[in-house]
């Protein structure tokens, strides 16, 4: 017989991909198979591998493509196979999230399954609306409660009982119903002027929030056009929502952001981005890919100069290709173009014994040649990319300073086939020319007019310029000043 695989009943959180449990990440990258809910977070979504199988069950509030039956049965028939199965489902699987029904057809094949608790939206959405669930000046209980009745069906509350607790409620799933929800509570004696709000698509960079009373609360989603997912809470918590605001005050909240640094150097910017509230999204104009084989010549050259933290990340690999370690640089110099670059050589074990003050290569090349770092009697060896910034070499040139340039790494554009509205967007992030050039050449255009665009320097402000972007250049040549820029122009 075949080995059964595992199933493990995961919880997504509500939303913001921080708030998953260390627990569910590991296993959402170590899955065979992923049977998903669409209120999945997008970027929690990002972390499953390639390679892996994902599946679609759709679930949504009062929306149930693939029943609850066919879900247990994909469950079952993917262990079966022999397959790690992460069935991950928003918020926490036990808390109104039919968990239980899920793990009973696997319990009675002998299946094995583990179960990961996850953030449930009912506590993570009141606290990112400023709502402490309780409060001991306030009430001393905490009541979770489904809002949403099986099709057909009328709502089965016991208003009266849960007036008599006096404590905090949380309805969930409870937008279509929030009238009769209302309406039960003040019958069963609640006072119309209980304060209440509203939480949709909490701890996400959409989150909308709205404070109202009990009178006035169906009115309030209605005005608003609050959708699935959401929470309504009732209670007298609900009167510290804005003394207790945070999320809603981060300086970029609300503000979409277009990133086109290579995939796997955006998390950086992507991470401060979205701490200050940011809705991000990533699309890589460029990709880096080592160049091999390489011929470097190492010994015959008294300088290593390094222009981005790729190449030393590209000399490094040749250098372990090569049978070599740092050994081999020693007595040599080392310039790099900036903080970045600089870390990257840390990384390696390595300090850097020149970097200009400001972060280009035209910069690096004019300091290395005016403070003597450089000179005629020492040979210089640029490691950088195919596609790289002449200044520096004419500045050698003209300076009468040996140097090899030489290509370690390359940059290529990437073509996609679906490309973003720009228009929709608030601001265009480039970290660099090529990702400029990438941009334009993706999006089939040379004209972006009033398309403001966040530039990492000088140097790339005027490529992007000439494009007619609205540019706004960082201060200094880095991530943290480029999200800088941004703050300061809200």
């Amino acid at each position: 017989m075949d080995k059964k695989g595992k199933v493990f009943l995961v919880g997504a959180g509500p939303g913001d991909v921080e708030l998953l449990t260390l627990k569910a990440e590991r296993l959402i990258k170590e899955a065979d198979v992923v049977v998903f809910d669409r209120l999945v977070g997008e970027k929690v979504m990002d972390l499953i591998p390639e390679g892996c199988e994902k599946i679609d069950v759709g679930k949504n509030v009062g929306d149930h493509p693939v029943p609850q039956h066919e879900i247990n049965k994909i469950l079952l028939r993917e262990a079966l196979k022999g397959k790690n199965v992460v069935r991950l489902k928003g918020g926490d699987p036990f808390v109104f999230g039919r968990g239980g029904e899920e793990l009973e057809l696997l319990s009675e094949e002998k299946v094995n399954f583990q179960v990961v608790p996850g953030i449930t939206s009912s506590i993570a959405a009141a606290a990112y609306g400023g709502i402490p669930v309780t409060h001991r000046d306030f009430c001393s209980s905490l009541h979770i409660i489904t809002g949403h009745a099986k099709a057909g069906a009328e709502l089965s509350i016991d208003f009266p009982a849960l007036v008599r607790l006096n404590g905090t409620l949380v309805f969930m799933m409870s937008v279509a119903n929030v009238g009769a929800i209302a309406k039960g509570l003040m019958e069963a004696g609640m006072a119309k002027d209980m304060p209440c709000a509203i939480v949709e698509n909490g701890t996400r960079l959409n989150q909308r929030r709205f404070v109202s009373d009990l009178d006035n609360i169906e009115e309030t989603v209605k005005i608003n056009q609050v959708k699935s997912p959401a929470v309504i809470l009732v209670g007298k918590v609900c009167s510290l929502a804005d003394k207790f605001t945070w999320f809603d005050e981060l300086p970029l909240k609300g503000k979409k952001i277009l990133i086109t640094q290579p995939q796997k150097k955006a998390s950086k910017l992507e991470e401060q981005l979205r701490a200050l509230g940011a809705e991000t999204k990533l699309y890589p104009c460029i990709k880096t890919e080592y160049i091999r084989p390489v011929a470097v010549p190492l010994e015959e050259n008294q300088i290593l100069v390094f222009t981005s933290a790729e190449g030393v990340h590209s000399f490094f690999n040749w250098l372990d290709e090569a049978g070599l370690d740092s050994r081999a640089l020693a007595g040599k110099k080392i310039a790099c173009v900036g903080p970045a670059t600089k870390k990257t050589l840390k990384d390696y074990g390595l300090n850097c014994d020149f970097m200009p003050t400001e972060y280009y290569g035209e910069t690096l090349g004019k300091e290395m040649v005016e403070t003597g770092f450089a000179d005629r009697d020492t040979k210089v060896l640029l490691l950088r990319a195919n596609i790289g910034s002449e200044e520096i070499l004419e500045i050698l040139e003209n300076a009468s300073i040996p140097f090899t340039d030489c290509k370690i790494y390359k940059t290529e554009y990437i073509k996609h086939e679906n490309m973003p509205e720009f228009s929709n967007w608030d601001y265009i992030t480039f970290t660099s020319k090529s990702t400029v050039e990438g941009f334009v050449k993706s999006m089939g255009q040379a004209d972006f007019e009033g398309v403001k665009a966040i530039c990492i320097g000088r140097k790339t402000a005027e490529i992007a310029a000439e494009f007619n972007f609205q540019t706004l250049v960082s201060k200094s040549a880095t991530i943290e000043s480029m999200v800088e820029r941004i703050v300061e122009d809200i």
